[in-house]
C-alpha cells in the first residue's frame, strides 16, 4: 500500500509543480505553455499561481498534498495510515472540487470580501492538465488507503478501478444530465416548481390512447415503448438466426452473411431511411412496380410505426447479432453431447441445454434493442411521419420555435423510467443461476448442429433478410453514381470527385471538400474506441466477478447515458462543460468523452453476457498460483474475452462515425464530424455528395472491422483449437 500511495503522491506533486493548472490556449500537446509555467498567470503550475501571481486559494486546496506526503513519511502503522490516507485525500478532492466551482469566471459567488482586488474578483477559466492530474492522484490515493483499511478483499487494483469508473460516470454522465433534468422541477420563471411538473409529467399529449378507439394517435410514451419491445424482440430474434446460422450449420457463405449482418451499423441513420424511402415511398421505386404490374394503389404506410421498425430492424440487428455471436460460441459442446447421449434428441437438446445458457445473451441483446430503440433519433425523424415518439418530442421541445426545456427534462425523464423498468424486467428473467461454460477444463470441440426443422426456420428469417439489406445497400451505392436519385440516373463520378479529389500538384494536397471531416472523424473515432472498450469491459468485469455496495444502483447508472437520446447527452454537454470548473466546448476532447460514455453500455452488456459464462474457478486458479487480480485479468480473462472486445471496438468506433443526435450541437469549424458534414449537405440539396461521402464511410469502417477481426482473431476454447495448435508447435526431443 505505501509504495503505491507514494507513487501517486510523486505523479500528484509533478501535476502541482511543472503542469499548468489552467486550460491553455493552443492545447496541452503543442507544449507552448513550457516556457510559461512559472512566469505566465495564463499557464503557471497550481504552486506557481499560488506564490507568485496571487491566487493564495490554489496554495490552501494543495494542503492536503503536504498532509498525505508526511503521513506517508512518518507513519509506521499500517492501518493508521491507511485511514490518514482516506481522510486526507478525500479532503483534498473536496477543496480542489470547491475552489473550481466557488470562484466562477464572473467572480465568486460566495465569500465574495475575500477576493476583492486581486485576480479572484474577475474569477478563474477551467481546469487544466495540472488540475486534472492532482485529482486522478489523489483519488488513486484514497483508492489505496480504503484498500490498505481491508476494504474491497484489500485488492488495491480492484478498488481504484471502481473508484475510477465511478468518478468516470459521475462527472461524465451524471453531472452533465443533472443540468438539463433539473429543468424538469423548474418552473417558468426558474424556481422550483413540483405543481408544474406534475402537469407536465400527467398532461394528456404524452399518454394519451386515442389510438385505440380510432380516433386519433397515441401519445409519444406508448409509442416509444410499444415500438422499443417489437424492435427489441425482433432485433433479437433476428441476431439470434444469423449467429446460429454462423455458428451451427454448414451455410457456406458464412462470411458474407457476417458481413451482411455488421453493414447496417456503419451507416449513417438517415441514410438508411432515405434508401426505404427511395425503394418503399409514395413514388418509390418497388412502389411504382407494384402499382403497375400489380395495381397497388400508393400509400404512405412508410411514414409511421412501421416504417420506423423497419429502419430500426435494419440498424439494430447487428447489435443483437454481435453480442450473440459470443455467447453462441461459448456454449460448451460437452454439455450438449451428454443430453444427445441420455438420448435427448437436436431439438430437446437446443430447447433444454443450449437455449437455457443462452438466457443472459439474449436477455442483454433485448435489452440494448430496447433502449436503441426508445433513444433513436434519426430514424423516426426521416420516417416517422405523425408516428410520434420521446425520442424526437424531446428534440422538438429544445430546438422548436418556443423552446421548453422543462418539457424535454420532463419527457427524459419518462424515457428513463422506462429504461429502469426494461433493465429491472431482464435482471428479473436472468435471475440468479450460473451459466458458466468455460471452466478451464478439456472441452470437446463440435457444438451439435441445430436439428433440421430450426435450421431451415433460421434460413427462412436470416436469408431473406440478408437479401433485402444487399437491396437496401445496393440502392445507396448506385445512388452515389447517378447524377439524381430518383429523377436522373446518368452515370457520374463526379460526387466523388468533388468530395475526395487529391491534387499532385507542388505535393499530395487533398482538395476534397470532405478529407478535412473525413481526417477529424477517423482521428477522433480511433481514440474513442479502445477508450469506450476499456471502461466498457473493466466495468462488465466489476459487475460479474466483484461484489460491493450499491453493485446495482452502479450497473443501471452504466446504462443511463444510453438510455437519453443524443441530443439531450449534447444539450447538456454544452450546459456543463461551457463553463468553468471543466471547459470543453469546441474541443476534440469534448467529442471523444460523449462517444466513450455514450457507447460504454454497448461493451459493459456484451461483456457481461461473455463472461457470465467464463467460470470463477479460472479466477480462483489464477489467484491460487500467486497471481493478482491485475495479472488474472491480464493473462486470464481477456484470452477469452475475444468477440466481448471485438464488439465493444466495433461497435464503438462506428457509432462514433456515425452518430447524428449526440454530435451535432458539439462540433466545431476545427472539429468537424463525418455526420454534420452530411447533414449540411443534405440540407443544402446536394444528396449525390452526402450519399457518396456514406459509401466511403460505409468502406472504410469495413475494412476497419476486418482488420480488427484478424487482429484479436477468434476465441479459443474448444479442445480442436488447442489440437490444431498442438500439431503446429514443433516437437524437440530432451
Amino acid at each position: 500500500m505505501k509504495k503505491t500511495a507514494t507513487l501517486w503522491q510523486i505523479i500528484a506533486l509533478i501535476g502541482a509543480l511543472f503542469l499548468p493548472w489552467y486550460g491553455v490556449n493552443g492545447g496541452f500537446w503543442s507544449f507552448g505553455w513550457v516556457s510559461g509555467i512559472f512566469s505566465d498567470p495564463k499557464t503557471a503550475s497550481a504552486v506557481a499561481q499560488g506564490l507568485l501571481h496571487d491566487r493564495w486559494w490554489l496554495i490552501t486546496a494543495l494542503i492536503p498534498l503536504a498532509g498525505t506526503g508526511l503521513s506517508l513519511l512518518f507513519i509506521k502503522d499500517h492501518k493508521l495510515l491507511a485511514k490518514l490516507l482516506v481522510v486526507i485525500s478525500i479532503a483534498g478532492l473536496v477543496m480542489i472540487i470547491a475552489q473550481g466551482f466557488i470562484i466562477a469566471r464572473t467572480a465568486p459567488r460566495i465569500f465574495l470580501d475575500l477576493f476583492v482586488g486581486g485576480p479572484g474578483e474577475t474569477g478563474q477559466t477551467g481546469m487544466g492538465a495540472g488540475a486534472f492530474v492532482v485529482l486522478f492522484s489523489q483519488l488513486f490515493v484514497l483508492t489505496t488507503g480504503y484498500s490498505g483499511m481491508g476494504k474491497g478483499r484489500g485488492d488495491a487494483f480492484i478498488v481504484g478501478m471502481i473508484g475510477l469508473i465511478v468518478s468516470l460516470v459521475a462527472v461524465f454522465v451524471f453531472f452533465p444530465v443533472s443540468h438539463i433534468l433539473v429543468q424538469a422541477f423548474q418552473g417558468g420563471d426558474g424556481s422550483p416548481s413540483l405543481a408544474e411538473f406534475w402537469s407536465r409529467l400527467s398532461s394528456d399529449r404524452i399518454w394519451t390512447l386515442r389510438c385505440l378507439v380510432g380516433n386519433g394517435s397515441c401519445g409519444p410514451a406508448w409509442n416509444s415503448l410499444m415500438l422499443a419491445i417489437m424492435t427489441g424482440a425482433g432485433t433479437t430474434l433476428l441476431g439470434l438466426a444469423f449467429a446460429l446460422i454462423a455458428t451451427r450449420t454448414g451455410f457456406r457463405a458464412k462470411r458474407v452473411l457476417r458481413v451482411l449482418t455488421i453493414v447496417p451499423i456503419i451507416t449513417p441513420p438517415f441514410v438508411i431511411g432515405l434508401a426505404l424511402i427511395l425503394l418503399f415511398g409514395r413514388s418509390g421505386t418497388v412502389t411504382e412496380l407494384l402499382n403497375t404490374y400489380f395495381d397497388v394503389p400508393k400509400t404512405r404506410w412508410l411514414y409511421g410505426f412501421w416504417g420506423v421498425y423497419l429502419a430500426q430492424l435494419l440498424s439494430f440487428t447487428p447489435i443483437a447479432f454481435l453480442v450473440l455471436i459470443g455467447v453462441v460460441e461459448g456454449v460448451s459442446p460437452s454439455m450438449e453431447e451428454a443430453s444427445q447421449t441420455l438420448n435427448a434428441d437436436r431439438w430437446q437438446t437446443f430447447r433444454w441445454i443450449s437455449f437455457p445458457l443462452m438466457r443472459p445473451g439474449l436477455a442483454n441483446a433485448f435489452l440494448l434493442g430496447f433502449i436503441e430503440s426508445i433513444a433513436d433519433f434519426g430514424n423516426p425523424l426521416v420516417l416517422g411521419g405523425n408516428f410520434s415518439v420521446l425520442s424526437t418530442e424531446i428534440y422538438f421541445s429544445i430546438v422548436g420555435a418556443v423552446a421548453n426545456s422543462g418539457r424535454a427534462a420532463t419527457l427524459a425523464i419518462i424515457l428513463l423510467s422506462m429504461t429502469l423498468s426494461a433493465f429491472l424486467i431482464q435482471r428479473w428473467w436472468v435471475g440468479k443461476k450460473s451459466y458458466a461454460t468455460v471452466t478451464g477444463k478439456a472441452d470437446s470441440g463440435q457444438h451439435t448442429p441445430l436439428n433440421p426443422a430450426l435450421r431451415n426456420l433460421c434460413y427462412a428469417t436470416a436469408l431473406p433478410w440478408a437479401a433485402f439489406t444487399v437491396v437496401v445497400y445496393s440502392m445507396i451505392i448506385f445512388g452515389s453514381f447517378v447524377k439524381l436519385w430518383g429523377y436522373d440516373h446518368s452515370f457520374t463520378l463526379d460526387h466523388y470527385l468533388r468530395a475526395f479529389s487529391v491534387s499532385f500538384s507542388d505535393g499530395i494536397r487533398w482538395t476534397g471538400v470532405a478529407w478535412d471531416s473525413y481526417f477529424t472523424t477517423l482521428t477522433i473515432s480511433s481514440i474513442a474506441a479502445p477508450f469506450t472498450a476499456l471502461v466498457g469491459l473493466a466495468t462488465a468485469y466489476l459487475l460479474v466477478r466483484q461484489k460491493f455496495v450499491g453493485k446495482e444502483a452502479f450497473e443501471f447508472s452504466t446504462m443511463l447515458s444510453f438510455a437519453i437520446p443524443g441530443t439531450v447527452i449534447g444539450i447538456s454537454y454544452i450546459l456543463a462543460f461551457n463553463v468553468p470548473p471543466i471547459e470543453l466546448t469546441g474541443t476534440s476532447i469534448i467529442l471523444i468523452l460523449v462517444f466513450v460514455f455514450r457507447n460504454m453500455p454497448v461493451g459493459v452488456r456484451g461483456g457481461i453476457a461473455a463472461m457470465s459464462q467464463l467460470d470463477k474457478s479460472l479466477d480462483e486458479a489464477s489467484n491460487t498460483l500467486g497471481a493478482n487480480s491485475f495479472t488474472t485479468v491480464r493473462r486470464v480473462i481477456i484470452p477469452l474475452m475475444g468477440p466481448a472486445i471485438l464488439a465493444a471496438l466495433t461497435y464503438s468506433f462506428v457509432r462514433a462515425i456515425t452518430s447524428v443526435s449526440a454530435v451535432i450541437f458539439l462540433v466545431s469549424a476545427r472539429h468537424n464530424m463525418a455526420t454534420s458534414f452530411i447533414v449540411g449537405r443534405v440540407e443544402n440539396g446536394e444528396f449525390g455528395i452526402a450519399i457518396a461521402y456514406s459509401a466511403v464511410l460505409i468502406v472504410t469502417m469495413l475494412i476497419v472491422i476486418l482488420g480488427l477481426q484478424l487482429i484479436i482473431g477468434k476465441r479459443r476454447l474448444r479442445r480442436e483449437d488447442r489440437l490444431q495448435v498442438l500439431s503446429k508447435t514443433p516437437v524437440v526431443a530432451r
